[in-house]
Protein backbone atom coordinates (compact mmCIF):
# COMPACT_ATOMS: atom_id res chain seq x y z
CA UNK A 1 0.00 0.00 0.00
CA UNK A 2 1.33 3.45 -0.91
CA UNK A 3 2.43 5.85 1.80
CA UNK A 4 -0.21 8.59 1.86
CA UNK A 5 2.34 11.29 2.72
CA UNK A 6 4.42 10.37 -0.33
CA UNK A 7 1.37 10.57 -2.59
CA UNK A 8 0.35 13.94 -1.17
CA UNK A 9 3.94 15.18 -1.34
CA UNK A 10 4.22 14.15 -4.98
CA UNK A 11 1.37 16.42 -6.03
CA UNK A 12 2.37 19.20 -3.63
CA UNK A 13 5.92 19.01 -4.95
CA UNK A 14 4.68 19.54 -8.49
CA UNK A 15 2.61 22.56 -7.44
CA UNK A 16 5.43 24.06 -5.37
CA UNK A 17 8.00 23.73 -8.14
CA UNK A 18 5.54 25.23 -10.59
CA UNK A 19 4.78 28.15 -8.26
CA UNK A 20 8.46 28.87 -7.62
CA UNK A 21 9.55 28.59 -11.26
CA UNK A 22 6.94 30.99 -12.60
CA UNK A 23 8.82 33.93 -11.04
CA UNK A 24 11.62 33.62 -13.61
CA UNK A 25 9.56 32.39 -16.55
CA UNK A 26 11.04 33.44 -19.91
CA UNK A 27 14.11 35.00 -18.24
CA UNK A 28 17.60 34.10 -19.44
CA UNK A 29 20.26 32.91 -16.95
CA UNK A 30 22.02 35.88 -15.39
CA UNK A 31 19.16 38.26 -16.19
CA UNK A 32 17.59 37.95 -12.74
CA UNK A 33 18.57 37.83 -9.09
CA UNK A 34 18.71 34.13 -8.08
CA UNK A 35 15.57 32.97 -6.32
CA UNK A 36 15.81 32.07 -2.65
CA UNK A 37 12.14 31.51 -1.94
CA UNK A 38 8.65 31.32 -3.45
CA UNK A 39 8.00 34.91 -4.51
CA UNK A 40 5.24 34.89 -7.12
CA UNK A 41 5.29 37.60 -9.77
CA UNK A 42 6.85 36.69 -13.11
CA UNK A 43 5.30 37.07 -16.54
CA UNK A 44 1.78 36.45 -15.22
CA UNK A 45 1.95 38.51 -12.03
CA UNK A 46 0.92 35.60 -9.79
CA UNK A 47 0.70 35.62 -6.01
CA UNK A 48 3.18 33.42 -4.08
CA UNK A 49 1.84 29.86 -4.18
CA UNK A 50 -0.31 30.28 -7.28
CA UNK A 51 0.41 27.61 -9.87
CA UNK A 52 0.28 27.68 -13.65
CA UNK A 53 -1.05 25.45 -16.42
CA UNK A 54 1.18 22.49 -15.50
CA UNK A 55 -0.41 21.98 -12.10
CA UNK A 56 -3.88 22.81 -13.40
CA UNK A 57 -3.60 20.06 -16.00
CA UNK A 58 -2.16 17.63 -13.44
CA UNK A 59 -5.18 18.25 -11.22
CA UNK A 60 -7.48 17.69 -14.20
CA UNK A 61 -5.71 14.39 -14.87
CA UNK A 62 -5.85 13.35 -11.22
CA UNK A 63 -9.57 14.10 -10.94
CA UNK A 64 -10.26 12.15 -14.13
CA UNK A 65 -8.33 9.09 -12.95
CA UNK A 66 -10.05 9.08 -9.56
CA UNK A 67 -13.55 9.60 -10.95
CA UNK A 68 -13.38 7.76 -14.29
CA UNK A 69 -10.33 5.48 -14.28
CA UNK A 70 -8.82 5.05 -17.73
CA UNK A 71 -10.77 7.48 -19.89
CA UNK A 72 -8.64 9.60 -22.27
CA UNK A 73 -11.75 11.36 -23.56
CA UNK A 74 -12.68 12.49 -20.05
CA UNK A 75 -9.11 13.71 -19.52
CA UNK A 76 -9.32 15.85 -22.65
CA UNK A 77 -12.75 17.17 -21.69
CA UNK A 78 -11.32 18.34 -18.36
CA UNK A 79 -8.34 19.97 -20.08
CA UNK A 80 -10.80 21.83 -22.30
CA UNK A 81 -12.73 22.96 -19.22
CA UNK A 82 -9.49 24.32 -17.77
CA UNK A 83 -8.68 26.09 -21.05
CA UNK A 84 -12.13 27.60 -21.55
CA UNK A 85 -13.51 27.94 -18.01
CA UNK A 86 -10.50 28.05 -15.68
CA UNK A 87 -11.25 24.63 -14.13
CA UNK A 88 -8.53 23.95 -11.51
CA UNK A 89 -6.77 27.23 -12.35
CA UNK A 90 -5.19 29.06 -9.41
CA UNK A 91 -6.69 32.34 -10.67
CA UNK A 92 -10.06 31.19 -11.98
CA UNK A 93 -9.08 31.48 -15.64
CA UNK A 94 -6.63 30.02 -18.15
CA UNK A 95 -3.98 32.74 -18.40
CA UNK A 96 -1.50 30.75 -20.50
CA UNK A 97 -1.47 27.64 -22.66
CA UNK A 98 1.34 25.98 -24.58
CA UNK A 99 1.21 25.79 -28.36
CA UNK A 100 1.15 21.99 -28.59
CA UNK A 101 -1.55 21.74 -25.92
CA UNK A 102 -3.65 24.44 -27.58
CA UNK A 103 -3.42 22.70 -30.94
CA UNK A 104 -4.35 19.32 -29.44
CA UNK A 105 -7.32 20.67 -27.49
CA UNK A 106 -8.56 22.61 -30.52
CA UNK A 107 -8.39 19.41 -32.56
CA UNK A 108 -10.23 17.49 -29.84
CA UNK A 109 -13.03 20.07 -29.80
CA UNK A 110 -13.40 19.69 -33.57
CA UNK A 111 -13.14 15.90 -33.82
CA UNK A 112 -13.85 14.32 -30.42
CA UNK A 113 -10.76 12.15 -30.90
CA UNK A 114 -8.87 12.00 -27.57
CA UNK A 115 -5.41 11.23 -28.97
CA UNK A 116 -4.65 14.55 -30.63
CA UNK A 117 -0.94 14.96 -29.93
CA UNK A 118 1.30 15.97 -32.84
CA UNK A 119 4.01 13.44 -33.79
CA UNK A 120 6.19 16.12 -35.38
CA UNK A 121 9.62 16.10 -33.62
CA UNK A 122 9.54 19.90 -33.48
CA UNK A 123 6.45 19.83 -31.26
CA UNK A 124 8.38 18.07 -28.49
CA UNK A 125 7.33 20.37 -25.64
CA UNK A 126 7.28 19.24 -22.04
CA UNK A 127 3.57 19.70 -21.29
CA UNK A 128 2.69 16.02 -20.92
CA UNK A 129 5.74 15.41 -18.73
CA UNK A 130 4.95 18.30 -16.39
CA UNK A 131 1.44 17.03 -15.59
CA UNK A 132 2.41 13.33 -15.39
CA UNK A 133 2.52 12.69 -11.61
CA UNK A 134 -1.08 11.44 -11.17
CA UNK A 135 -0.49 8.54 -13.57
CA UNK A 136 2.20 6.75 -11.50
CA UNK A 137 0.30 7.69 -8.35
CA UNK A 138 -2.82 5.94 -9.67
CA UNK A 139 -1.20 2.87 -11.26
CA UNK A 140 1.77 2.44 -8.88
CA UNK A 141 0.76 -1.12 -7.89
CA UNK A 142 1.56 -2.26 -11.44
CA UNK A 143 4.82 -0.66 -12.67
CA UNK A 144 4.60 -1.98 -16.24
CA UNK A 145 1.03 -0.75 -16.57
CA UNK A 146 2.14 2.60 -15.17
CA UNK A 147 4.74 3.03 -17.91
CA UNK A 148 2.20 2.03 -20.56
CA UNK A 149 -0.41 4.47 -19.23
CA UNK A 150 2.19 7.26 -19.03
CA UNK A 151 2.75 6.93 -22.77
CA UNK A 152 -0.99 6.95 -23.40
CA UNK A 153 -1.43 10.04 -21.24
CA UNK A 154 1.24 11.87 -23.23
CA UNK A 155 -0.28 11.03 -26.61
CA UNK A 156 -3.46 12.96 -25.83
CA UNK A 157 -1.55 16.23 -26.36
CA UNK A 158 2.11 15.36 -27.08
CA UNK A 159 2.70 12.35 -29.32
CA UNK A 160 6.26 12.94 -30.51
CA UNK A 161 8.56 10.04 -29.54
CA UNK A 162 10.74 12.08 -27.20
CA UNK A 163 7.75 13.38 -25.22
CA UNK A 164 6.19 9.92 -24.96
CA UNK A 165 9.44 8.27 -23.85
CA UNK A 166 10.28 11.04 -21.39
CA UNK A 167 6.94 10.29 -19.74
CA UNK A 168 7.62 6.56 -19.79
CA UNK A 169 11.01 6.94 -18.13
CA UNK A 170 9.92 9.50 -15.54
CA UNK A 171 6.85 7.42 -14.67
CA UNK A 172 9.16 4.54 -13.81
CA UNK A 173 11.21 6.80 -11.57
CA UNK A 174 8.13 8.09 -9.77
CA UNK A 175 6.77 4.58 -9.19
CA UNK A 176 10.07 3.66 -7.53
CA UNK A 177 10.15 6.82 -5.45
CA UNK A 178 6.54 6.31 -4.32
CA UNK A 179 7.54 2.82 -3.26
CA UNK A 180 10.41 4.13 -1.13
CA UNK A 181 13.37 3.29 -3.39
CA UNK A 182 16.65 4.80 -2.11
CA UNK A 183 18.09 7.82 -3.87
CA UNK A 184 21.13 5.90 -5.13
CA UNK A 185 18.94 3.47 -7.04
CA UNK A 186 16.96 6.25 -8.69
CA UNK A 187 20.15 7.79 -10.04
CA UNK A 188 21.50 4.57 -11.53
CA UNK A 189 21.68 4.43 -15.35
CA UNK A 190 18.42 3.27 -16.91
CA UNK A 191 16.64 2.86 -13.60
CA UNK A 192 13.35 0.99 -13.81
CA UNK A 193 10.98 -0.46 -11.22
CA UNK A 194 10.98 -3.55 -13.45
CA UNK A 195 14.58 -4.86 -13.72
CA UNK A 196 15.84 -4.96 -17.31
CA UNK A 197 12.72 -3.27 -18.65
CA UNK A 198 14.52 -0.76 -20.87
CA UNK A 199 16.54 -3.52 -22.52
CA UNK A 200 13.36 -4.95 -24.02
CA UNK A 201 11.35 -1.70 -24.27
CA UNK A 202 13.89 0.69 -25.71
CA UNK A 203 13.80 4.46 -25.29
CA UNK A 204 14.23 7.14 -27.95
CA UNK A 205 18.01 7.81 -28.29
CA UNK A 206 17.75 11.33 -26.83
CA UNK A 207 15.85 10.08 -23.77
CA UNK A 208 18.18 7.10 -23.51
CA UNK A 209 21.12 9.50 -23.25
CA UNK A 210 19.50 11.19 -20.26
CA UNK A 211 18.52 7.86 -18.69
CA UNK A 212 22.12 6.73 -19.14
CA UNK A 213 23.34 9.57 -16.93
CA UNK A 214 24.01 12.63 -19.10
CA UNK A 215 22.72 14.80 -16.25
CA UNK A 216 25.59 13.59 -14.05
CA UNK A 217 28.26 14.57 -16.58
CA UNK A 218 26.99 18.03 -17.49
CA UNK A 219 26.64 21.44 -15.92
CA UNK A 220 24.97 24.68 -17.06
CA UNK A 221 24.96 26.01 -19.74
CA UNK A 222 24.78 22.45 -21.15
CA UNK A 223 21.99 21.84 -18.64
CA UNK A 224 19.18 24.08 -19.88
CA UNK A 225 15.91 25.21 -18.40
CA UNK A 226 13.85 25.20 -21.59
CA UNK A 227 10.58 23.75 -22.83
CA UNK A 228 12.14 21.08 -25.04
CA UNK A 229 11.16 17.87 -23.26
CA UNK A 230 14.61 16.24 -23.40
CA UNK A 231 16.28 19.25 -21.78
CA UNK A 232 13.50 19.53 -19.18
CA UNK A 233 13.95 15.93 -18.06
CA UNK A 234 17.72 16.29 -17.97
CA UNK A 235 17.53 19.54 -15.97
CA UNK A 236 15.16 18.03 -13.42
CA UNK A 237 17.39 15.01 -12.84
CA UNK A 238 20.46 17.26 -12.67
CA UNK A 239 18.83 19.31 -9.89
CA UNK A 240 17.77 16.15 -8.05
CA UNK A 241 21.25 14.64 -8.32
CA UNK A 242 22.98 17.72 -6.92
CA UNK A 243 20.59 18.54 -4.07
CA UNK A 244 20.20 17.29 -0.56
CA UNK A 245 16.80 18.77 0.20
CA UNK A 246 13.43 19.65 -1.24
CA UNK A 247 14.17 23.39 -1.18
CA UNK A 248 17.64 23.12 -2.70
CA UNK A 249 16.42 21.03 -5.63
CA UNK A 250 13.62 23.35 -6.63
CA UNK A 251 15.78 26.45 -6.38
CA UNK A 252 18.54 24.88 -8.46
CA UNK A 253 16.07 24.00 -11.17
CA UNK A 254 14.25 27.33 -11.07
CA UNK A 255 17.45 29.37 -11.18
CA UNK A 256 18.42 27.77 -14.48
CA UNK A 257 16.07 30.33 -16.01
CA UNK A 258 15.42 29.94 -19.72
CA UNK A 259 18.30 29.39 -22.12
CA UNK A 260 17.29 30.90 -25.46
CA UNK A 261 19.58 28.52 -27.33
CA UNK A 262 17.33 25.64 -26.31
CA UNK A 263 14.34 27.23 -27.99
CA UNK A 264 15.99 27.91 -31.34
CA UNK A 265 15.41 24.66 -33.16
CA UNK A 266 15.41 24.82 -36.97
CA UNK A 267 12.41 26.59 -38.52
CA UNK A 268 9.85 25.35 -36.03
CA UNK A 269 11.46 26.25 -32.69
CA UNK A 270 8.41 28.21 -31.56
CA UNK A 271 6.40 25.00 -31.40
CA UNK A 272 8.40 23.72 -28.42
CA UNK A 273 8.39 26.92 -26.37
CA UNK A 274 6.54 25.95 -23.23
CA UNK A 275 6.13 27.79 -20.01
CA UNK A 276 6.58 24.61 -17.95
CA UNK A 277 9.65 24.66 -15.70
CA UNK A 278 11.88 21.70 -14.74
CA UNK A 279 11.58 22.83 -11.13
CA UNK A 280 8.21 21.10 -11.00
CA UNK A 281 9.76 17.81 -12.08
CA UNK A 282 12.62 18.08 -9.60
CA UNK A 283 10.11 18.58 -6.80
CA UNK A 284 8.10 15.52 -7.79
CA UNK A 285 11.27 13.46 -7.42
CA UNK A 286 11.83 14.88 -3.93
CA UNK A 287 8.19 14.59 -2.90
CA UNK A 288 8.81 12.89 0.44
CA UNK A 289 10.83 15.84 1.75
CA UNK A 290 8.15 18.42 2.36
CA UNK A 291 9.42 21.56 4.06
CA UNK A 292 8.51 25.21 4.41
CA UNK A 293 7.79 25.69 0.70
CA UNK A 294 5.30 22.82 0.65
CA UNK A 295 3.47 24.13 3.70
CA UNK A 296 3.34 27.60 2.19
CA UNK A 297 2.00 26.24 -1.08
CA UNK A 298 -0.75 24.41 0.82
CA UNK A 299 -1.69 27.63 2.61
CA UNK A 300 -1.69 29.59 -0.65
CA UNK A 301 -3.80 26.91 -2.32
CA UNK A 302 -6.43 27.32 0.41
CA UNK A 303 -6.35 31.08 -0.09
CA UNK A 304 -6.62 30.54 -3.85
CA UNK A 305 -9.76 28.44 -3.42
CA UNK A 306 -11.34 31.23 -1.36
CA UNK A 307 -10.44 33.83 -4.00
CA UNK A 308 -11.84 31.64 -6.79
CA UNK A 309 -15.08 31.12 -4.87
CA UNK A 310 -15.48 34.87 -4.45
CA UNK A 311 -14.62 35.43 -8.11
CA UNK A 312 -17.25 32.92 -9.26
CA UNK A 313 -19.87 34.58 -7.06
CA UNK A 314 -18.94 38.00 -8.42
CA UNK A 315 -19.16 36.76 -12.02
CA UNK A 316 -22.52 35.09 -11.31
CA UNK A 317 -23.90 38.32 -9.87
CA UNK A 318 -22.57 40.31 -12.82
CA UNK A 319 -24.08 37.83 -15.27
CA UNK A 320 -27.47 38.02 -13.59
CA UNK A 321 -27.27 41.81 -13.81
CA UNK A 322 -26.25 41.68 -17.45
CA UNK A 323 -22.92 43.36 -16.66
CA UNK A 324 -20.48 40.51 -17.34
CA UNK A 325 -17.60 41.80 -19.54
CA UNK A 326 -16.23 39.77 -22.48
CA UNK A 327 -14.04 36.87 -21.38
CA UNK A 328 -10.35 37.76 -21.43
CA UNK A 329 -8.08 35.38 -23.30
CA UNK A 330 -4.54 34.49 -22.29
CA UNK A 331 -1.94 36.02 -24.56
CA UNK A 332 -1.05 32.68 -26.14
CA UNK A 333 -4.71 32.02 -26.88
CA UNK A 334 -4.94 35.42 -28.59
CA UNK A 335 -1.87 34.63 -30.66
CA UNK A 336 -3.35 31.27 -31.63
CA UNK A 337 -6.95 32.40 -32.21
CA UNK A 338 -6.72 31.53 -35.88
CA UNK A 339 -6.20 27.83 -35.15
Amino acid sequence: MLDRDRVRGCLLGLACGDAVGTAVEFKAPGAFEPLRDMTGGGAFGLEPGQWTDDTSMALCLAASLVEKGRDPRDQMERYVRWWREGYYSSTGECFDIGNATHAALSKFVRTGEPFCGDEDPYSAGNGSLMRLAPVPMFYAADPEETIKKAAESSRTTHATATAVDACRYFAGLLVSVLGGAPRERLLEPFHSPCPGFWQTHSLHPEIAEVAGGSFRRREPPEIQGVGFVVHSLEAALWAFDRSGSFEEAVLKAANLGRHDSGDLRPDRGRAIRRRGHPAALALQALHARRGRAARRCTSQASRGRLIRTRLRRKKKSAAEAGELPPRRKGFRQEAQSGL
